[in-house]
């Protein structure tokens, strides 16, 4: 069912008006349908390489350039990262359609575990073309979204002009405001100066749900997939409401 322009207002309204914040918040379990895909360094410690959001109890939504070059994929739901962390195992089946470079890399991808993962609420997909009749309803600027993700902090200085970025494999989530739409990607603004928060390495295939602070959704707008270099400007995130994300999402779940 198509949300009337009534509904896509109330969306918009809400998001204009939540709280904004500056860099990630920790999540503790505010965003319980978020995990993260682990895999573990040449000590045998567990680290997350990518986030992921449940859009049904068995389906898990993340990206195709996640791609782990094994279809068993490990995921955790407890909000730090550790060895001890309660696991699961699934099928992760990537977009075959996806290449790195066009207009739409088709950077979609799944992971399905055979039995439901227990105490999740899946996050809801958009129905088709919401965006752009956000565009069109003029509400499309003021809308706010929720990254969350287990990825890479701000950055820090070394005092000589060069930077790092700090792992903590800890779910964090932060607010970033709209900055432009295209035919397959939303872009986020995720300045600081400008109170904004954002994602960076490790956040990819991560939801970007519509909304924040009390006006936040379980709508997701779309998954996170690439951004400036050093993570301080933009977040670009994959629309989720296009034909062909739907077509893909098509084998694995009901679409709205």
């Amino acid at each position: 069912m198509k949300m009337s322009t009534l509904s896509l207002a109330a969306l918009a309204m809400a998001a204009a008006h939540a709280q904004a914040i500056t860099y990630g918040q920790a999540d503790g379990n505010k965003h319980p349908q978020v995990g993260a895909l682990v895999d573990y360094d040449s000590k045998g410690t567990a680290y997350a390489f990518c986030t992921g959001t449940m859009i049904s109890p068995t389906v898990m939504l993340t990206a195709a350039h996640c791609n782990p070059g094994v279809s068993a994929v490990k995921v955790t739901f407890d909000s730090k990262v550790l060895n001890s962390a309660v696991m699961y195992v699934g099928q992760y089946h990537a977009n075959p359609d996806y290449r790195a470079q066009q207009n739409d890399p088709h950077d979609i991808a799944v992971i399905v575990f055979d039995q439901p993962i227990p105490n999740v609420t899946p996050a809801q997909l958009p129905t088709l073309g919401l965006f752009d009749t956000l565009k069109g309803n003029g509400l499309l600027a003021t809308s706010t979204y929720t990254a969350v993700g287990y990825g890479g902090q701000e950055r820090s200085f070394d005092g000589k002009g060069g930077w790092t970025i700090a792992y903590q494999d800890t779910r964090e989530w932060s607010v970033s405001a709209f900055g432009a739409l295209n035919d397959s990607w939303l872009r986020l603004s995720q300045n600081n100066a400008t109170g904004n928060g954002g994602t960076c390495y490790g956040d990819s295939g991560g939801p970007n749900f519509f909304g924040s602070g009390s006006g936040e959704t379980r709508m997701l707008a779309g998954t996170t997939i690439t951004g400036d270099t050093p993570c301080v400007q933009s977040n670009v995130i994959y629309r989720l409401d296009t034909p062909s994300a739907r077509a893909f999402l098509a084998d694995f779940v009901p679409l709205p």
